[in-house]
């Protein structure tokens, strides 16, 4: 089940937007179905969400690593042009399997990513922008524990979307 990306761009560009001070905390996510290349990957690969510490201390990547515990995936490791060039291998039945194996490797402590307020589609809101990638997300308020987020990536032709409901 999902929507076209102009009917969830239409949702996205009627929501508030947020501030960065609005977003520090810790996020589950899932993604926004639309036809995207990505779409499914992401929990394929035991997406957690996001996690914001402060405007300078964002992490983008975390995923699940066992029953309640977490890591954090640094993008720097992230072959994002092979993966769009490459996605139905991302599919194959083992890949998730190796995935997990690789997790402790590109993981990190540190941060990855900051908060910012930029302007996209032409309302300034809480962006994350990531250090060593082409990639920036902004989001939007649907409520105070609900964002929309549309990740910006260079090569890609239309954005990916996602949904963060704040850990309470």
């Amino acid at each position: 089940m999902g929507t076209t990306i102009n009917a969830a761009l239409a949702f996205y560009d009627m929501l508030e937007p947020v501030g960065v001070e609005e977003v520090i905390g810790s996020w589950r996510g899932e993604g926004l179905p639309t036809g995207n290349p990505l779409d499914g990957l992401l929990e394929r690969f035991g997406w957690y969400g996001k996690r914001f510490d402060g405007p300078d201390a964002a992490h983008p990547l975390v995923f699940c690593s066992g029953v309640g515990r977490t890591m954090l995936l640094n993008p720097a490791f992230v072959p994002i042009a092979a993966l769009i060039r490459h996605r139905r291998l991302l599919r194959a039945p083992f890949v998730p399997s190796l995935f997990s194996v690789l997790l402790p490797v590109l993981s990190t402590h540190n941060p990855k990513a900051r908060l910012r307020l930029m302007a996209y589609r032409d309302v300034v809101t809480a962006t994350m922008c990531y250090d060593a990638l082409p990639i920036n997300d902004a989001f939007r308020k649907v409520d105070n524990d609900t964002l929309v987020g549309v990740m910006d990536l260079r090569h890609l032709e239309k954005p990916f979307m996602f949904v963060l409901r704040r850990d309470l």
